[in-house]
């Protein structure tokens, strides 16, 4: 394969259906790469002593995948050798133990992917509007991210 073939992409996805892992892996996956490095980000069954019933995630849509090519775009220029980048986000109804955010980064060596993983899902929490609410057995909690800007700009 001539590597003019193998161009880098960015692959965004917003959805209610249930994320693949193995989907988001696939996508990024290049001969011309030896790391393939990934974060899950899953429900959990608790939060401060809380039962957690799933958590329902809601996004203003297309300022999220603006906010996500602005991700890649840096990703790019702090690491320019990574290859393909997948961000897959849930949206609605998520499960506990499923998977709301899945991110996948290809590059020739680890160092750089894995440090682009760590960066993507940081900046995604500060910067994409996307909103999380927390079902509890008899309430339920709209979390707010600490690492969000404008969240923090009013204290």
């Amino acid at each position: 394969m001539d590597e003019s073939e193998d161009v880098p992409k960015d692959f965004i996805k917003l959805k209610s259906e249930k994320l693949s892992v193995d989907e988001v892996s696939e996508l990024v996956i290049s001969p011309y790469c030896g790391a393939v490095s990934l974060f899950i980000g899953t429900t959990r069954n608790n939060f401060e002593g809380k039962k957690v019933i799933h958590l329902e995630y809601e996004a203003y849509t297309s300022m999220a995948e603006t906010e996500i090519k602005k991700i890649c775009r840096d990703v790019r220029q702090k690491w320019p050798s990574v290859k393909h980048i997948a961000v897959h986000h849930r949206l609605g109804v998520v499960p506990v133990t499923e998977a709301s955010v899945i991110i996948a980064v290809s590059s020739p060596h680890r160092a750089e992917s894995l440090e682009a993983v760590m960066y993507c899902i940081n900046t995604l929490k500060a910067s994409v509007p996307i909103w999380k609410k927390e079902i509890y057995e008899d309430e339920y909690s709209w979390k707010e991210n600490k690492e969000c800007f404008w969240a923090n700009s009013e204290k």
